[in-house]
């Protein structure tokens, strides 16, 4: 996979979600919502570096739907934080199109390499 603009961005969206989680923790006092949002929003860049070491095209793809599956939770989570108040429309719609673009580059993603898979 090498320099990719998935690795790059899911590393980058993991680094505003440890800010967004100290925000959480400091400012709002916020501790479960803002743990398990840490947990999904750094797993999907941690699932893409693990798909790059892949021990095979099905490893590849499987790590790549898991962190895809974890781009979603993500969005549920900010979604939830949102409309329970604890961030800002701001923050989340700072938020919310990095995510989405997340979800649309693991999609693309996901099907090529299926489809890869599935012409060999």
């Amino acid at each position: 996979m090498g320099k990719s603009v998935l690795k790059d961005k899911s590393y980058a969206f993991a680094l505003r979600i440890v800010k967004l989680q100290k925000y959480l923790a400091n400012e709002q006092k916020e501790f479960v919502l803002s743990k398990q949002v840490l947990r999904s929003g750094t797993a999907i860049g941690a699932l893409v570096r693990e798909a790059e070491f892949g021990q095979s095209k099905t490893d590849f793809i499987h790590k790549l739907t898991i962190a895809l599956k974890e781009a979603n939770e993500t969005d549920y989570w900010l979604s939830l934080l949102k409309d329970s108040g604890y961030i800002t429309e701001k923050m989340y719609g700072s938020l919310a199109p990095d995510v989405n673009e997340l979800l649309r580059l693991l999609i693309a993603s996901v099907k090529t390499a299926k489809k890869i898979v599935k012409s060999e």
